[in-house]
């Protein structure tokens, strides 16, 4: 079950001591039923080469604990073994794998032959103390051969000690030990692990907090630990240990192994396990290639899901991480930046600016619902924006009064004609940064293009210039004036069209045949008049059914679909005074569907 690449556990166990003894055992001398233990053996941390001598001969007598005298002496001596092996890990958890094995040649043995002893791994702090000396013995970049076979079989003796199949299965004596205790092999699992990750869990917190002198060789540990995590990412026993590495920080530097991000962030986007919103933050904060591909394949669920409303799409997003874990501001200016390059990569395709508002909503609630102590304020989000015009455009038109909408709606186009003309003068980004934010909240687009439509023609300068401006931030004035020109000409039309009675599709259609450029921006300005048109005018709404599908094969289905989607999630937040444009939006979306 851990070590799903790993033979049964049993196989390995008539091997193990021989791969103790020959890659962490140096200069080793068998004598009679024990071992001598070297001379040049290093005394440590209270460790004296007589103390070590004789527990390594307890451990060959112990065995696997076959006889009742032996398991009698296991527990007599349980007190004296935690004490010493206390003893190695402290002095362990400051060497690395090379080191401790020039210091303490013999380590592998000791360590190999209590690992496999069932009734001192079945003593709570004794397993403790032993997966803490095997982790400090892991090297997360091993640097030479011993390093290397060291690791394989630290990670055979890991899989060992958290295998329940290892456990439960391939070996009487185990099963009996079990049995002695009045468990089931299952309890006797969840157990020990719970356990070994109480531990290391423990240990992070004391290494933070009591920050040890030698704070380089407690990172490499950590480091090493995290890499052994990453055959066990899936397990939900180790979330907490996940966890506990993942808010874990050495001395400015990534303590973490790259191998276990990636692995930990796979199993997340996955839906192989749950982490806590603090922790997917801290893994995206750390690792910007985790958050990346987070992204990415977000952003490809909403572009190719074959969504067909914006509620879809609300609901994709609320339920990935991404949005609770962008109420950070880094994270935020990242997904920030990244929606910036595929909507200048797409040439501000429709789909991509429906993504950026609806993403905006949502992560707009979240901040209300999880930052309600206002951590961060939202000058954080969107530090190149002016506060004011942010402060504008966080205005809901669902709760404004429904004359105020129009006058807040002109307010906002004279605020970005104004900013524009002077920021023009200094800065091409600083207008880019502004476009970005109205693409943001491009709801306000949408409304103009409703109010074109239905309101007098005094507004209708400031409310063209504001399409105008949302399709092409383009700073040479001439081109969104003509823009602007040929947005009023379709628009003057459209208006009349309105008041013609007996409408005709094919009035409508010559009319978009006669109006309409070919040229972008000026054609989705046209087109969005268009939908608006459709949707929100008597005469619109008689002929729309009949009318949308030719429209939408010569102007692009994807585009109109966009519109579509968007207008119909906006108006059924004013609940039944738009019920109708509402149920025509999606009864037009539902024709596109048969469309090729």
């Amino acid at each position: 079950m851990f070590c799903a690449t790993i033979e049964p556990l049993g196989a390995y166990k008539s091997s193990v001591f021989t791969a103790a003894e020959s890659v962490l055992s140096k200069g080793t001398q068998k004598k009679n039923c024990g071992i001598q233990v070297p001379d040049g053996m290093a005394e440590d941390a209270g460790i004296t080469r007589s103390s070590f001598e004789f527990w390594l001969h307890k451990a060959l007598q112990w065995g696997q604990i076959t006889t009742p005298e032996s398991q009698q002496d296991v527990c007599l001596h349980f007190p004296e073994l935690q004490e010493f092996l206390l003893q190695i890990y402290g002095a362990l958890k400051h060497m690395n794998c090379t080191d401790a094995v020039q210091k303490f040649p013999l380590i592998g043995q000791l360590l190999g032959r209590l690992c496999w002893n069932p009734f001192v791994i079945g003593h709570d702090e004794c397993q403790k103390i032993l997966m803490w000396c095997l982790c400090c013995l892991y090297s997360g970049e091993p640097q030479n051969p011993v390093e290397l076979k060291a690791n394989s079989w630290i990670q055979i003796s890991l899989c060992h000690l958290l295998s329940l199949s290892g456990l439960g299965h391939h070996d009487s004596d185990i099963n009996k030990f079990i049995a002695t205790l009045g468990l089931t092999s299952s309890d006797y699992y969840l157990k020990l692990v719970e356990n070994v990750i109480s531990s290391l869990v423990t240990e992070l917190s004391r290494n933070w907090f009591n920050r040890f002198n030698n704070q380089q060789s407690i990172s490499l540990q950590v480091r090493s630990v995290s890499l052994l995590c990453v055959p066990f990412i899936n397990l939900p026993e180790i979330i907490p240990l996940l966890e506990a590495l993942l808010c874990y920080h050495g001395d400015g530097l990534e303590v973490l192994h790259f191998e276990f991000l990636e692995a930990v962030n796979e199993a997340i986007l996955q839906k192989k396990i749950s982490l806590s919103d603090s922790a997917v933050v801290q893994l995206w904060l750390r690792h910007l290639p985790s958050l990346e591909k987070a992204l990415l394949q977000n952003f490809e669920n909403l572009i190719f899901g074959q969504l067909s409303s914006v509620e879809e799409m609300i609901c994709l997003i609320k339920g990935s991480l991404l949005l609770q874990a962008a109420c950070h501001p880094t994270i935020f200016r990242t997904i920030e930046e990244f929606f910036k390059n595929v909507l200048l990569e797409t040439n501000g395709a429709p789909e991509v600016m429906t993504i950026m508002q609806v993403f905006t909503r949502c992560f707009l609630q979240a901040y209300q619902e999880n930052n309600r102590q206002h951590k961060f304020p939202l000058k954080a989000y969107f530090p190149h924006n002016l506060h004011s015009l942010l402060r504008v455009f966080l205005k809901q038109p669902s709760d404004l009064p429904a004359a105020a909408v129009h006058q807040h709606l002109i307010h906002i186009a004279d605020m970005l004609k104004a900013i524009v003309a002077t920021e023009c003068m200094r800065s091409c980004n600083s207008v880019f940064e502004t476009w970005i934010l109205l693409i943001h909240f491009g709801e306000w687009a949408d409304m103009a293009a409703e109010y074109l439509m239905v309101s007098n023609a005094e507004s209708s300068d400031a409310l063209l210039w504001l399409l105008a401006f949302y399709y092409d931030p383009n700073v040479e004035n001439h081109q969104r004036t003509q823009a602007m020109l040929e947005g009023r000409s379709v628009c003057e039309y459209l208006t009349t069209l309105s008041r013609t009675p007996a409408l005709s599709s094919r009035d409508l259609q010559a009319a978009v045949n006669s109006k309409i450029s070919r040229r972008q921006p000026t054609n989705e300005l046209a087109i969005h008049l268009i939908i608006s048109f459709l949707l929100f005018t008597s005469n619109g709404q008689t002929i729309a059914r009949e009318f949308i599908a030719h429209f939408a094969v010569t102007y692009e289905v994807f585009r109109v679909s966009s519109l579509l989607r968007r207008t119909a999630h906006r108006v059924s937040q004013f609940g039944t005074k738009y019920q109708r444009t509402a149920k025509l939006a999606n009864d037009l979306l539902k024709i596109l569907k048969f469309v090729d």
